[in-house]
């Protein structure tokens, strides 16, 4: 090989790794986007997560709303009640009407509030994954916990609501957060602590193997 080939060979990034057999960098090995969290990759992740938060703040708001339409309708109706069989025709009628657009207004509202807080949840979990450079439950518990931080001052919860708000964040970061552990363990995704532990166990036995280690 001539000189000038062998110098631009040498300044080409990640050669002498990728000469030596290694990954390109230690960064896309361990990246998170080479092993995504449950096997789909981040914007698709954000999207799917916030869709499905999204519909279900929708159901449980239109739920909700529904059912307090209707308290407010027989309260504000209870007074002039109908006396023939027209009447409740058209009482049960307006009921449900008003049912249907409470259930609606008050399910977009929680719908889009749920959607907004996981967008911002997921995508909090995916920026400390590759600032901290390995995937793991701490990097959604942190992700929730500053959620719950953020939602609390927002809505100018007192200290007792935030401390409780937290605790759920913190519930819930541990359990989604263990899942994708769990999962992405079986599928062979690299575990940020699982490797830890396995990297201090391997040289704790490496050392006791060696002929050092058995003096």
């Amino acid at each position: 090989m001539a000189p000038s080939e062998k110098a631009a060979s040498a300044s080409r990034p990640g050669a002498g790794l990728a000469g030596a057999g290694g990954p390109a960098s230690l960064e896309t090995a361990f990246s998170p986007e080479s092993h995504p969290r449950l096997g789909v990759s981040t914007w698709t992740r954000l999207q799917l997560g916030s869709l499905s938060s999204g519909a279900v703040g929708f159901a449980l708001g239109a739920t909700h709303g529904g059912q307090m339409a209707q308290l407010r309708f027989r309260a504000e109706h209870a007074h002039k009640l109908p006396d023939s069989t027209t009447g409740w025709y058209l009482y049960h009628k307006s009921k449900h009407y008003y049912a249907i657009r409470g259930g609606v207004r008050e399910g977009i509202r929680l719908g889009a509030k749920t959607c907004f807080w996981s967008f911002i949840a997921l995508g909090l979990e995916s920026t400390v994954d590759r600032c901290r450079g390995s995937s793991d439950m701490f990097s959604t518990i942190v992700a929730t916990l500053s959620v719950a931080g953020a939602y609390s001052l927002w809505h100018k919860f007192t200290l007792s609501t935030a401390a409780r708000t937290a605790k759920i964040g913190l519930l819930f970061g541990l359990t989604y957060g263990g899942v994708q552990d769990l999962i992405g363990s079986a599928r062979g995704r690299p575990i940020g602590y699982v490797e830890l532990i396995r990297g201090r166990f391997g040289s704790a036995s490496h050392d006791t193997e060696s002929p050092l280690g058995r003096r």
